[in-house]
């Protein structure tokens, strides 16, 4: 099996910023997330667990897997997607204007990231490629693979995946410390 989990509420979720690769630790209620998670999946089987190497993924990996014998190995291939000069401020209003309004309003026509930031396609190359080396072949061989991401960067993976359409990308919506299996 291969499931994919995003991480528990940060202080930047709840002030409604862009995260992306700024490294933002889990507040109390994001752990709260990830210890009730833990209970409430506690029956399925993971043999092992790939992360973000950010905290707030780090962090609700070792949290859902406590007192499991799992191993939890980070790759940077499942780190946030980068929103460069727009990390830490708020989420577009709908209807406003803003340096990257296409990336959440129509995604098919974020070709360009903004200075520092990542396209769609360097995001789907990088995520591909982990599960293309990694996570497809573990699954395929047996294995409960997890995966502890984010937002953007699970949905990449959701979407490859499901097939779904880049235009169809924010529609996938993640919950955060839901366990959602891919195959």
């Amino acid at each position: 099996m291969l499931y994919i989990m995003r991480h528990g509420s940060t202080d930047w979720n709840e002030e409604h910023k862009l995260q992306g690769r700024t490294d933002i630790p889990l507040n109390a209620r994001g752990r709260k997330m990830a210890e009730d998670a833990a209970s409430r999946f506690r029956d399925v089987n993971i043999d092992i667990c790939y992360c973000s190497p950010l905290k707030r993924a780090e962090e609700t990996a070792r949290i859902f897997l406590e007192g499991r014998n799992v191993p939890i190995i980070t790759d940077e291939r499942l780190a946030e997607m980068g929103f460069g000069i727009c990390e830490g401020e708020k989420y577009m209003i709908p209807g406003t204007d803003g340096p990257i309004k296409a990336l959440f309003e129509e995604p098919d026509e974020y070709k360009v990231p903004v200075p520092g930031g990542e396209s769609f396609k360097e995001l789907f190359d990088r995520t591909g490629s982990f599960l293309d080396e990694i996570a497809v072949p573990l699954s395929d061989s047996g294995k409960d693979v997890l995966i502890v991401g984010h937002g953007a960067m699970n949905t990449s993976i959701i979407c490859r995946m499901r097939n779904i359409p880049l235009k169809d990308f924010w529609g996938v919506g993640i919950e955060q410390c839901t366990l959602t299996r891919l195959k």
